[in-house]
C-alpha cells in the first residue's frame, strides 16, 4: 500500500498507452533512415534529393509554429485518430510516388500528418506525468522515442533483400500506426473519460495572455534556450560526425552511433528514479560538461580507443542532459501550458537541424575544416551549461 505522501503513480493505464502510441509512432519515423539512398536508386536527380529529404521536416517546422496556439488538449484524441489514418495511406503511397512532384506532394503531406500527430500526443501525454515523477516520466518517455532507431534499421536492413525496394519498407511500417489506432480505439472510453474529468483550464487552448506570460517566466526561456543549443550540437554531430570521422581515421562511424545509443539508454534505465530525488541542475551540468568534453576532444581523437571512448561520454552526457532538461521545463512550466511547452522543444529541434546543416556546409565552403563546427559544438555547450546554471528550480 503506499504511503499517503509518497508521490503519485506514474505506470498508470494512460501513461502505458501514450508510450505505446508514441513508441509507434516512431517506428514509422525511424524507417526513413535510408530515404537518400532511396532516391538515388529510383534515379531522382541530385540537385531535388536534398529537397526532397528536408520537406518533411521542413514543412513540421512551418506548421508547428501555426498548430500549438490553437490546439486544444480535448481535441487530442480525434486529431491523434485522423493523424494516424492519414500516415496510413500516405505510406502507402511512397509504392506509387516515383517523380520528383509525386514525393515532394507526398513528402509535404507526411511532414503535416507527423508534426499533428507528435504535437497531439505530447499534448495528450504530458497530462498522465505527475511533476513528483517527472525526471523518471521523461527518461521513460524519451527511450521510447529512441528504442525504434536501435532496432528498426538493422531488421529493414535484414529483410530488404526479399522485398522489391525501400518503398515496400515505407508503406509496411503502416503496420505500426494502424497498432497505433488500434490502441487508440481500445482506450478510447478511457482517455476521454480522463479528459472529462480535468479542469477546463488545462483543456482549452491557451488565450494570449497566458502565451505571453508564459514565455515572461525566465526558467521557461532559459530551458528552451538550452534546448536549442543541445539540438545544435546534436545535429552537427548527426549530419557531420563521418566526414570527420573519415578525417581523423580514427574509428567507425557506425560503431559511435551505436555507442552512443547504448549507453544513453542504459543511462536513462538505470538512472531514471533517481533524476527525480537528485539536484537537477547539477545533473545537467555534468551533463553538458560530457557534451562540451566530447566535443572538444574529437577532432583531435588520434585512435581508436579515445574515438570509441568519447561515443560512450556523448551517450553518458545526452542520457542525462534529456531527461533532466525536459523535466526542468516541465516542472517550471504553469500545469495549463506544459503541452505547449514539450511541444515548443521540438520546434527548437526542427529549428536546430534546419540552422545546423545550412551554418556548418557554409562554414565548409568557406575553406573551414570540420573540426570548426566541432568546436563550435562545444562552445554550444558551454553556453548551455551557463544559461542552465542560472535556471531556478522553481517558476520564476
Amino acid at each position: 500500500m503506499n504511503d499517503a505522501n509518497s508521490p503519485p503513480r506514474l505506470v498508470t493505464y494512460e501513461f502505458i498507452l501514450f508510450c505505446l502510441i508514441t513508441i509507434a509512432t516512431f517506428c514509422t519515423i525511424s524507417i526513413f533512415y535510408s530515404f537518400h539512398h532511396y532516391l538515388v536508386k529510383i534515379d531522382i536527380p541530385p540537385l531535388w534529393r536534398g529537397i526532397i529529404v528536408g520537406l518533411e521536416p521542413m514543412t513540421a517546422f512551418i506548421l508547428r509554429l501555426v498548430i500549438l496556439p490553437w490546439l486544444q488538449v480535448r481535441d487530442t484524441p480525434a486529431i491523434i485518430a485522423a493523424s494516424v489514418v492519414a500516415m496510413i495511406f500516405i505510406g502507402l503511397g511512397y509504392l506509387w510516388a516515383s517523380t520528383v512532384a509525386s514525393l515532394i506532394v507526398l513528402r509535404i503531406f507526411h511532414g503535416a500528418a507527423i508534426v499533428f500527430l507528435t504535437v497531439a500526443v505530447t499534448a495528450l501525454g504530458v497530462n498522465f506525468i505527475p511533476p513528483e515523477r517527472s525526471g523518471q516520466a521523461f527518461g521513460i518517455v524519451l527511450i521510447v522515442t529512441i528504442a525504434p532507431y536501435a532496432f528498426i534499421p538493422p531488421i529493414a536492413e535484414a529483410i530488404l533483400p526479399y522485398l522489391r525496394n525501400e518503398a515496400d519498407l515505407y508503406a509496411g511500417v503502416s503496420i505500426f500506426v494502424f497498432i497505433a489506432l488500434l490502441l487508440l480505439a481500445w482506450g478510447w472510453k478511457r482517455i476521454t473519460g480522463y479528459l472529462a474529468g480535468m479542469d477546463d483550464a488545462l483543456l482549452r487552448r491557451p488565450n494570449r495572455r497566458e502565451l505571453f506570460n508564459n514565455f515572461r517566466i525566465a526558467a521557461v526561456r532559459k530551458m528552451l534556450w538550452c534546448f536549442f543549443l543541445v539540438y545544435l550540437v546534436h545535429a552537427t554531430l548527426f549530419f557531420f560526425l563521418k566526414d570527420l570521422t573519415l578525417e581523423i581515421t580514427a574509428g567507425r562511424v557506425g560503431a559511435f552511433f551505436s555507442i552512443f545509443m547504448t549507453m544513453s539508454i542504459a543511462v536513462r534505465l538505470v538512472g531514471s528514479h533517481y533524476f527525480d530525488r537528485a539536484n537537477k541542475k547539477k545533473l545537467l551540468l555534468a551533463g553538458f560538461a560530457a557534451m562540451a568534453t566530447c566535443f572538444a576532444v574529437l577532432p583531435t581523437a588520434g585512435s581508436p580507443g579515445l574515438y570509441y571512448l568519447l561515443a560512450g561520454l556523448y551517450g553518458l552526457g545526452m542520457g542525462i542532459i534529456m531527461p533532466v532538461m525536459n523535466a526542468l521545463l516541465f516542472t517550471a512550466s504553469p500545469p495549463a501550458l506544459r503541452g505547449l511547452n514539450v511541444n515548443m522543444t521540438m520546434f527548437t529541434l526542427d529549428l536546430g537541424y534546419f540552422i545546423m546543416p545550412y551554418l556548418g556546409g557554409l562554414l565548409i565552403a568557406l575553406g573551414m575544416g570540420f573540426s570548426i563546427l566541432f568546436y563550435a559544438g562545444a562552445g554550444f555547450a558551454a553556453l548551455a551549461a551557463v544559461i542552465a546554471g542560472t535556471v531556478k528550480t522553481t517558476v520564476d
